[in-house]
């Protein structure tokens, strides 16, 4: 229902200025919208601001001025997709809904269970009401599958797309979700690894993706070397971008093409760390990790899914057996972590070795 309030009015281009100033002293009135004309934005307040506030609002914005209006009330937003949904699917189905979605940038992914399929643009729909930040809403449509690890997904809600820009820990990284694979559950694994890296480094991201290994540790040591390898040329072509963009290229080296073969080819015996982060299969290349490393040894961060009845111990001994049969050794397990839970019954987690 329309309210009057007491206001203050500004040209337009100086409204969020004073939408900022007026948050800061505590006299917007957020229960109410903003109103705009042509030329003014009004900014509802909670009580007449006094002279020093009306002094601290003009050095700013000298145009700022006193007055009344007529505002409309905030629209509540939902806080939860159970509450947004109540009402408008069947009441049974509300406990189908995913609990969990992923946020990449101003893209939501969600998993939509097969008793829901014919509700999932509602579903969508009320994600975009609940995440303001959200414009596109994906829906999963098969598994993460193939030589590149990419997934189908089909657009639910908001604008028919899968690129996007995501920010994490001071970098900014280009996406495409359906041409190259990432994570932002990731994020605080990528962050604990480049907490590692020492300075000077040479690091080999084995598995590079849209980079998002790589760039975060140039960026915090601007003495690494980072060679950034992967077989995906969409996903090298995110990865040069995002190199320019966070502005590493000094000390980034993208390089497309298998693992193994760029290896052999000219990265024997140079690497202090090598990341693996490719779980589904990153033991097919514990040979490579092996002619990678320095004779005299480095850290390997090694991803990989365990399955009940398995055990992050038998993924050890089956680590170490194998670096064993390249005529390397397992000198000490420097951690063993569980990253994130894939799937019941199923982790995923990441051994910190040193081979010598």
């Amino acid at each position: 229902m329309p309210k009057e309030s007491s206001c203050l009015g500004v040209p337009r281009k100086n409204g969020q200025e004073v939408i900022v100033l007026a948050d800061r002293i505590g006299l917007r009135d957020k229960e109410l919208e903003v109103q705009t004309n042509a030329d003014s934005i009004f900014v509802p307040i909670v009580r007449q601001p006094s002279d020093q506030e009306i002094h601290v609002l003009k050095e700013k914005v000298p145009e700022v001025q006193k007055g009344t209006g007529i505002f409309h009330e905030r629209k509540k937003q939902e806080k939860t997709l159970e509450g947004a949904l109540a009402g408008s699917i069947p009441p049974h189905l509300l406990a189908s809904l995913p609990k969990a979605l992923d946020i990449v940038g101003d893209i939501a992914i969600i998993e939509i269970p097969q008793e829901l399929k014919n509700h999932k643009k509602l579903v969508g729909e009320a994600i975009l009401r609940i995440h303001r930040n959200v414009k596109t809403v994906l829906a999963k449509a098969g598994a993460i599958s193939g030589t590149y690890r990419t997934r189908e997904f089909k657009v639910i809600a908001g604008e028919p797309r899968t690129h996007t820009t995501h920010r994490e820990f001071g970098c900014q990284y280009r996406v495409d979700v359906a041409k190259a694979y990432f994570s932002p559950r990731l994020a605080h694994e990528h962050e604990r690894v480049a907490s590692l890296v020492g300075e000077g480094e040479i690091i080999l991201d084995l598995f590079a993706g849209v980079g998002p290994f790589s760039v975060l540790i140039a960026k915090r040591h601007p003495t690494a070397k980072v060679y950034a390898v992967d077989i995906n040329p969409e996903a090298f072509v995110l990865l040069k971008n995002n190199v320019l963009i966070n502005r590493v290229q000094d000390n980034v080296i993208p390089l497309l093409g298998d693992a193994r073969q760029i290896v052999h080819e000219g990265l024997s015996g140079v690497a202090d760390r090598v990341i693996m982060n490719l779980p589904e299969s990153a033991s097919e290349f514990i040979d490579v990790v092996c002619e990678a490393i320095k004779p005299e040894g480095g850290v390997v961060h090694f991803y990989g899914f365990v399955r009940l009845p398995d055990s992050a111990e038998a993924m050890q001994s089956r680590f170490a057996a194998k670096v064993g049969e390249n005529r390397r050794k397992v000198e000490r397990f420097l951690s063993v972590r569980e990253v994130r839970d894939t799937a019941p019954f199923e982790q995923q987690v990441v051994l910190d070795a040193f081979i010598v």
